[in-house]
């Protein structure tokens, strides 16, 4: 492709239709911008797209950095603050030369530096920006680890600190310009990992920091022990927490801006052996708000779903433990039932995504806008549909169902382990059995399970201790072809990237409302639902046959739903 124009690269590349291309150069003849210029304007190809065609028009090799030896000797030669600064890592030296993988090869400032530090002629390879990012991380490791390093280095004020915790000190200490540029930092890199939370847990000799991300926390390189009361504290000052009080435990609220998301984080904090731990959990405010065919719901499922939905009055469930998708999942379901004749209120703690046209309440707990009194408000407003985040208490329970009761359709989650153990729970609330029998019309649980990383996924057969353990499902998965992640660079060598729910859902069937009135157990609900019921592990296993996740994580997920449904759990 070397010489050809950029137009046709960038089709042969797959980043641009010819159908696009062709409406473009018809739409730009008179004006003087460049093709890939126009592209860039109009929003149809990312920089980084027309830097990696220019790239091969230039006749710039591709290097992938996923399978490139990394030379220990041409990392010595470049100081990590200049490779992280011009995005610049460098893979060889030979013959007076240095070869570099960089995000934009036609950075000619950059390249002269390099030069001019490595004292070498520098040889360009183009490395696309993301991969490029993760292998900066790995050679030369983060950017706060670094900082954190050199505030461990240089710093004896929080040495000082660590003893006397003057709190004027402490106010001082947390906005040092570097402190702040490190706590930035560790914020800034858990949002570019599309961590969920992040955790500060001080121990007796170490301060640990830890992201989830899908799901599992994964241990970061760790600051040093005497930095522990300064990055708490400026925490806490972002979060306007009281950073005298250290012996309760407070919640807070950070707005932070990231070069490519908004996000929200959630602050928690609380007293430990050790010092304060702290958790933070983020919601992306720039996330796309996902659909409802896209959450992973099953053809018969989507269509149960569906129909349920359009229902005029009664109540709609969602159940699973913290994390597990229950707020993503009612959100899909909100949108997938808006129109402008409805009108549609919530009440949430917090509201994490905002829908439009949609009116959305915060729950504020200290002037008295509870879940509970927020939703009597919200019958006064004439709703035609309600969703309330979660059900917490009996109160709460009782204002939901006479809701429903009076024509409104609500939306609401439990935290209850399965579909059947919603019901009961609700029950040991002080729900009456023939209130529940004549408002709840669908029960959903769910988990949320890795997927297998695209990028290093491999073919497998299952074992045979692997079909042993699945017990009465081994005849399903004999002789099949099972998928799973090596381990790669894109997914921290986890073998899994991203995330996709796994479903049951119970239909309040006529004979399970007749049961309701002898106020029966979670198993006798399960065997009274519609027969053709599937229990989220069986919709895991159906994900593993398509080769979206693997049966361990579909083990994982489910162990508690399993223990209480009776199932015995493979080891």
């Amino acid at each position: 492709m070397v010489g050809n124009r950029i137009g046709e690269i960038l089709v042969e590349l797959g980043y641009l239709t010819p159908d696009r291309l062709a409406q473009t150069i018809h739409a730009g003849n008179g004006d003087d911008l460049r093709t890939g210029e126009r592209l860039c304007r109009l929003g149809l190809i990312r920089e980084e797209d027309l830097v990696h065609a220019l790239a091969i028009q230039s006749g710039i090799p591709h290097v992938d950095l996923g399978t490139v030896e990394v030379g220990q000797e041409a990392l010595r030669c470049l100081p990590p603050d200049l490779a992280q600064r011009y995005r610049a890592l460098p893979l060889s030296m030979a013959e007076g030369r240095i070869h570099l993988a960089m995000a934009d090869p036609f950075n000619l400032r950059a390249v002269e530096d390099i030069s001019a530090v490595c004292g070498l002629e520098v040889v360009r390879h183009f490395a696309r920006p993301s991969e490029l990012l993760d292998a900066l991380r790995r050679y030369y490791g983060t950017s706060a680890a670094r900082m954190a390093d050199s505030l461990a280095n240089g710093s004896t004020d929080a040495e000082a600190v660590e003893g006397g915790d003057l709190v004027g000190h402490l106010h001082e200490l947390a906005r040092e310009p570097s402190l702040i540029n490190l706590v930035n930092l560790i914020i800034l890199e858990a949002v570019q990992d599309k961590a969920s939370d992040i955790h500060i847990e001080p121990f007796e000799r170490e301060l640990k920091v830890k992201y989830r991300i899908d799901g599992v926390l994964h241990e970061m390189a760790p600051p040093s022990k005497h930095l522990q009361a300064a990055i708490i504290s400026r925490i806490k000052i972002m979060a306007q927490l009281n950073i005298a009080e250290r012996f309760l435990p407070q919640d807070g609220h950070i707005k932070f801006n990231a070069p490519s998301a908004s996000v929200d984080i959630r602050v928690s904090t609380v007293p430990t052996m050790f010092g304060e731990s702290v958790v933070m959990r983020i919601l992306d405010r720039t996330a796309t708000m996902r659909q409802l065919g896209e959450l992973g719901l099953g053809d018969d499922l989507l269509a149960a779903f569906g129909a349920t939905l359009r229902r005029p009055h009664g109540i709609i469930l969602v159940t699973g433990p913290t994390g597990s998708g229950k707020t993503t999942t009612l959100y899909a379901a909100l949108n997938h039932i808006y129109t402008p004749a409805k009108k549609i209120i919530t009440i949430e703690d917090p509201v994490e995504f905002h829908l439009e046209g949609v009116n959305q309440i915060q729950v504020n707990v200290k002037r008295g806008l509870t879940f509970a009194n927020g939703l009597r408000s919200i019958l006064r407003q004439d709703p035609d549909i309600v969703m309330v985040g979660e059900i917490r208490d009996g109160e709460t329970a009782d204002i939901a169902i006479r809701s429903a009761l009076t024509g409104h359709l609500v939306l609401s989650s439990l935290h209850t382990n399965d579909s059947a153990g919603a019901i009961t729970r609700l029950l040991d609330m002080g729900i009456e059995p023939f209130l529940l029998a004549t408002t709840v019309e669908a029960v959903i649980a769910q988990r949320l399970v890795r997927v297998v990383c695209d990028r290093c996924d491999e073919v497998y057969q299952p074992a045979a201790r692997t079909l042993e353990q699945l017990g009465g499902d081994a005849v399903t998965f004999g002789g099949k072809e099972l998928h799973r992640g090596r381990g790669c660079q894109d997914c921290r060598n986890t073998g899994y990237r991203g995330r996709i729910g796994i479903f049951e859902m119970i239909r309040l069937t006529d004979a399970v409302r007749e049961m309701l009135m002898n106020r029966p157990s979670s198993s006798q609900i399960r065997r009274a639902a519609n027969h053709n019921f599937t229990s989220m592990r069986q919709d895991g296993y159906r994900k593993v046959l398509d080769g979206v996740t693997t049966l361990e994580e579909v083990w994982r997920v489910t162990q508690d739903a399993q223990q209480e449904n009776g199932t015995p759990v493979p080891a």
